[in-house]
């Protein structure tokens, strides 16, 4: 009876680089975990807290999509965090569907991303034009900055308008 081996190209870089795994490798991505982490955890729950989510739910999600990003991803260097860029969109999901919400949308994305990633069609965003990237960078940038005025004023302000309540839900 033969076996065949699965191609390659479809296996994750975690498997095929544990081919020739060895103690020095190991010791470098320790070394390399732990600063992420000293740098990711904190951010995450502050994206949390700005999400208006509790920091346990940010320390949660960097460690589960740490460890799912580093086993399925494309890149035998790569590593995964929080970003800013998703905090409003976070921001607006919860207020308006909740946590249930938020944890539903993310799925459909993770499904999309895999249909995406299996038809080829990721490689699509080389046709969106630089300026639109970076116009959307700075958009989120100045709305996490305004967030960020009432503590920098030291201003004390009982409660924030929602989004549906401003007009930016639909």
């Amino acid at each position: 009876m033969h076996i065949t081996l699965p191609d390659d190209r479809w296996l994750p870089k975690s498997v095929l680089c544990l081919r020739d795994y060895n103690t020095s490798k190991f010791l470098r991505d320790l070394l390399a975990g732990i600063t992420v982490g000293l740098v990711a955890l904190p951010l995450a729950m502050a994206f949390a807290i700005a999400s208006g989510l509790t920091p346990q739910a940010g320390i949660y999600c960097a460690i589960v999509t740490g460890f799912l990003i580093s086993l399925l991803g494309g890149s035998k260097t790569q590593i995964g965090g929080p970003t800013g860029a998703f905090v409003v969109v976070v921001a607006g999901i919860v207020a308006v569907h909740g946590v249930e919400g938020l944890f539903l949308c993310t799925m459909m994305a993770g499904v999309l991303l895999v249909v995406m990633g299996l038809t080829g069609l990721g490689s699509a965003i080389k046709f969106i034009p630089r300026p639109i990237v970076i116009g959307f960078t700075n958009g989120i940038a100045i709305l996490i900055a305004s967030t960020q005025v009432k503590d920098f004023f030291g201003l004390q302000i009982a409660k924030f308008p929602t989004f549906s309540q401003c007009g930016c839900a639909r």
